[in-house]
């Protein structure tokens, strides 16, 4: 009997290995480095960022001297001159500004030139892990470069539905 239940628990014991999850690490940003596109495009998208680090940091020069500028005159100027200046500094800053947003901010120049060079580069990459996923039939992926991402999982494995059925939302 006990010969007979120990044989019966190592069969349910290898029917339970062989079905675990397979998953496998890897660090994509590792692979980018490694990979010449990803640095060459990576410098183009610098020197980019620095020509118009460039441009804004010679509008805030400009705008300083005004500042400067109207500092050292303000005593001699007449209300109207000195509202008109006072206009003109606060148009300048907020064209210094606007420009910073306009390369650096939300869905900037920057923001762009990342999708148009880089982003083509991470999807070959996403490509390839799918690839390797599907041929090593592994169910996971993880990414450790920046913190444990998840960047590929077996659609079949995927149980939000059942939660939501749970929770009673259909």
């Amino acid at each position: 009997m006990k010969k007979l239940l120990l044989v019966a628990f190592s069969v349910f014991l290898m029917g339970a290995v062989a079905t675990a999850q397979r998953y496998a690490v890897i660090d994509s940003k590792y692979i980018l480095e490694k990979l010449p596109e990803y640095k060459e495009s990576q410098t183009k998208l610098n020197q980019f960022s620095a020509q118009w680090q460039q441009e804004i940091e010679r509008k805030q020069t400009e705008l300083d001297k005004m500042y400067k500028d109207f500092d050292a005159e303000q005593v001699m100027l007449s209300d109207d001159l000195k509202k008109k200046r006072e206009d003109e500094l606060y148009n300048k800053e907020k064209e210094v500004r606007d420009l910073q947003k306009k390369r650096f901010g939300f869905e900037g120049d920057l923001f762009k030139k990342r999708q148009e060079l880089i982003k083509p580069i991470q999807d070959k990459v996403y490509t390839a892990i799918q690839k390797l996923a599907v041929d090593k039939t592994f169910d996971f992926i993880l990414d450790k470069s920046e913190g444990i991402t998840v960047i590929f999982a077996d659609p079949k494995l995927d149980k939000s539905d059942d939660v939501l059925k749970f929770l009673g939302v259909k």
